[in-house]
């Protein structure tokens, strides 16, 4: 949060003085920024290809999974753009917080933004390791997981996950419980590894672990193939030529 942990001088009504005449100044020379930014842009259409800076957020899986490949390969295509990503898990103003576009899944996108799809479709596995199932039972059905010690995971917000199963088009959600919550993804991947519970996690994660027999994988009948990521940015903006051509570059995968 900007000037978090800063103390600035308050007036008599107990506003911030230095903060009130900040906002002042700053409201009477956005549009000149906003001039200038146009005016640079205009020059992009006289570029063979695009130039500047695109600042883009993701949430942490989803860089992992499908953004870095695809900034990668753009990068060694337009050598004149800059990507600064950073990595959020929480759901971000992407407008108010200044950034060109965003990454996450397609639910939980604001109705006024564009939304594209990046990425092959997702699916989720639910995995322990080997000797967790030799002490435990392996769940047959979703809710037999009710019985075992699972790794949970809480979002940003505050709110636990609820893990989502499907079959035959009938979902189920799953309250989990276990002694371990954590707030990353990746970390809860390293815990099934270390024998803490059964983990839900992203199949892409665990392929690797799965591959050489340090994952056991369970209920993959119940977990179904869903949309993946979706590149996001604002329909009322004028979309900068760096963005407009990483939508396209995307969209090729």
């Amino acid at each position: 949060m900007v000037g978090a942990g800063r103390e600035f001088p308050h007036g008599a009504d107990g506003r911030g003085v230095v903060g009130d005449a900040g906002q002042r100044l700053y409201d009477r020379i956005k549009p000149a920024f906003l001039d200038i930014g146009a005016a640079i842009e205009d020059l992009n259409a006289f570029r063979d290809a695009p130039v500047g800076t695109l600042r883009i957020n993701a949430a942490k899986s989803a860089a992992r999974l499908v953004l870095l490949p695809i900034v990668a390969r753009f990068l060694a295509t337009y050598p004149g753009v800059r990507v600064e990503l950073t990595i959020d898990d929480a759901l971000v103003d992407v407008v108010s917080e200044g950034f060109d576009a965003g990454v996450r899944f397609g639910e939980i996108i604001a109705g006024d933004m564009i939304a594209t799809a990046i990425g092959p479709r997702q699916r989720s596995a639910v995995v322990a390791t080997p000797a967790f199932f030799e002490q435990h039972p392996l769940p047959r059905v979703p809710q037999d997981l009710l019985g075992l010690p699972c790794i949970r995971y809480r979002f940003p917000s505050g709110a636990p996950y609820r893990w989502e199963f499907e079959r035959d088009g009938t979902p189920i959600e799953i309250e989990v419980e276990g002694p371990l919550m954590l707030a990353d993804w990746d970390m809860t991947i390293d815990a099934a590894l270390a024998g803490a519970g059964v983990a839900y996690v992203f199949e892409g994660i665990a392929e690797p672990f799965l591959a050489d027999r340090r994952l056991v994988r369970v209920l993959e009948d119940w977990c179904p193939a869903y949309p993946g990521f979706f590149l996001y940015y604002p329909s009322r903006r004028q979309l900068s030529a760096a963005l407009r051509a990483f939508i396209e570059f995307a969209r090729r995968g």
